[in-house]
């Protein structure tokens, strides 16, 4: 197993979330388990280098691909990644280090090569068939939840959606915090109706108006967003999508997030 692949405070923050492996046959118990953290060794070597499952080599990345797809598959099903991502945004909030008044909202295209679930054709790739990630960010980039939808849908359907799936992130003192107090987001968010629904939320709109020249300031802020895709694409999985299933594929964007939050944690101590 890569060790480098699952370091120690990766796994601490995994295990616990783990569903427990089921209980072996007395009789013809067959071929050992293979250890979760090998299978988790595996998800992250695909995740970065973005080969297929089956060309996955069992002793660089901890076991073989089809093992790695099926526990991904459990794990997803068990909710295991959501869980990882709100446990990571806890710890951060708990150092003081997310800024949560400011955020910043967007979505970027991907190509499905295999089609499957949340796929549409693409409207700035010739409709060829793929999908959108859309992730809000807090000021520091770091992504705060991610969904997924066709390519064909519009950025403005997911701005409510993204607001409702930041988790409750504790960590200190009151109550946990779900919402921003400035919401920054470019002119594909202009519609009048959502600037009236996110008051409603208490969050400020700071949106790009369309038809109005360029040099708003918004994107002072708002380039932390363009910056999160960049880290989120650094995983090679996710600039194109392989998966049918449309959970597997936002297990893995989860998975991502979760890994980046890791990092700029490593860097506060």
């Amino acid at each position: 197993m890569r060790v480098d692949l699952v370091p120690d405070d990766l796994w601490g923050r995994v295990a616990p979330l783990l569903p427990p492996a089921p209980e072996r046959r007395h009789h013809h118990p067959g071929r050992l388990r293979v250890p979760d953290r090998a299978a988790l060794a595996a998800i992250i070597y695909v995740l970065r280098t973005g080969v297929a499952w089956r060309d996955v080599p069992a002793q660089a990345a901890g076991c073989s691909g089809v093992t790695a797809w099926r526990r991904l598959r459990d794990w997803t099903e068990a909710g295991v990644w959501p869980r990882l991502h709100t446990v990571l945004l806890t710890e951060l909030r708990r150092a003081d280090l997310p800024d949560l008044d400011d955020c910043a909202v967007d979505g970027s295209h991907v190509r499905a090569l295999k089609g499957g679930d949340h796929v549409g054709p693409s409207p700035v790739d010739r409709a060829r068939p793929g999908s959108k990630h859309h992730v809000i960010v807090d000021r520091h980039g770091t992504p705060l939840a991610v969904t997924l939808t066709g390519g064909n849908r519009h950025d403005i359907t997911q701005l409510l959606p993204l607001l409702d799936a930041i988790p409750p992130i504790r960590g200190l003192r009151g109550r946990p915090r779900r919402r921003p107090r400035r919401l920054f987001a470019d002119r594909g968010y202009d519609f009048d109706k959502y600037r009236r629904l996110l008051w409603k939320r208490h969050i400020k709109p700071m949106i790009a108006r369309r038809g109005v020249a360029h040099g708003s300031g918004l994107g002072k802020v708002r380039w932390v967003v363009e910056r999160a895709f960049a880290w989120l694409h650094q995983f090679k999985r996710l600039r194109t999508r392989n998966e049918r299933h449309a959970d597997l594929h936002k297990g893995l964007l989860d998975l991502a997030c979760s890994i980046i939050c890791l990092r700029r944690l490593r860097k506060s101590f």
